[in-house]
């Protein structure tokens, strides 16, 4: 452990950005977030930057109007969904599902600490 946690989070974000964004080739990995929200009809808010611009282009490709998805965009959802499903099995290559969830949780309750 010769580098913290934040080093570690940091790199692991900047990678995950980098490679789903080749691996999705047709749109970037802020655009297939607001685009999968917008599948699910949530209207939770996303805590994250840069939803307004990834609004801005999947309305601009059609994919979505008035904040809902539209036929073009339901089809592109469908067949980004695939990519995005295997980009998340080579991410957790070699990771078992109590490591992942033991990681998730750890990361949920530092955030909590900070959150106080």
């Amino acid at each position: 452990m010769d580098k913290p946690i934040g080093h570690w989070l940091k790199q692991l974000d900047n990678l995950l950005e980098d490679a789903m964004d080749q691996a999705l080739q047709t749109t970037t990995r802020r655009e297939w977030q607001v685009l999968n929200r917008a599948a699910q009809e949530s209207t939770d808010a996303m805590p994250f930057t840069g939803v307004d611009e990834a609004v801005q282009r999947l309305t601009a490709k059609g994919w979505l109007a008035g904040g809902e998805l539209t036929d073009a965009g339901r089809a592109a959802h469908g067949e980004i969904s695939e990519k995005v499903g295997q980009f998340r099995q080579q991410v957790l290559e070699g990771v078992s599902s109590q490591e992942y969830l033991a990681t998730v949780d750890v990361l949920r309750r530092m955030s909590a600490n900070l959150t106080k």
